[in-house]
Formats: C-alpha cells, sequence, structure tokens
C-alpha cells in the first residue's frame, strides 16, 4: 500500500511493518499506540522505525492512518494507567533504599 508519512511517499506492507519491528522492545505507551502482533507500540516509534526518520518530521495521526489502512489496531490512549501512589517520606525513602515493599502506614 502507498502512503505518504512527512511529505514522502512510502510502500507499505502488513508483513513489512511486522518484519520491521520484529525484536523490537516498545517503549512506555503515553498516548496513541499501535498493536503489532501482541505487542503495543507508541504510534511514533513505529513511524520512526518503518520510515527511518526523525519523530520530529511526521505527526502521530499520518502512522495512525497508515496503521489502520493496513489493519493494524490503534489505540488512543495508554494500555494502562499508571496508579498514583502518595508515599510517606519514610516510604520514599525506604523505596530509594532497595526496600523489597512499601511499608504501610
Amino acid at each position: 500500500m502507498r502512503c505518504v508519512i512527512a511529505r514522502y511517499p512510502f510502500d507499505l506492507t502488513k508483513d513489512g511493518v511486522m518484519d520491521s519491528m520484529k525484536g523490537i522492545t516498545p517503549e512506555p505507551v503515553t498516548g496513541e499506540s499501535v498493536t503489532i502482533g501482541r505487542r503495543r507500540y507508541p504510534v511514533k516509534q513505529v513511524g520512526e522505525i518503518i520510515t527511518r526518520q526523525d519523530r520530529r518530521d511526521f505527526t502521530g495521526g499520518e502512522v495512525v492512518r497508515a496503521m489502520v489502512r493496513l489493519g493494524f489496531t490503534c489505540h488512543e490512549h495508554p494500555a494502562t494507567p499508571v496508579p498514583v501512589q502518595d508515599l510517606t517520606p519514610m516510604q520514599s525513602a525506604s523505596a530509594l533504599l532497595g526496600a523489597p515493599g512499601v511499608w504501610e502506614a
């Protein structure tokens, strides 16, 4: 399939994208993401790998459009929200020193 990302035309195939992403460790997902195989990658990471361009040269929307047209599932939000836990100063210090668990207050 021919698509345009960052004003450059690319001929992409689903198998080609899967081969390009094989062996690549996903970065933490903080925004839009795409599921490739059993892994979920940030769209900017996928775009950088398949186009070999700097992430600042294209938008996430361009990559999302291309991935959807190829048949991949795209997501708007991170897979699992990171829980926010307020720690006491003693718990924070223990965690920084390598304590095996967080104390109960």
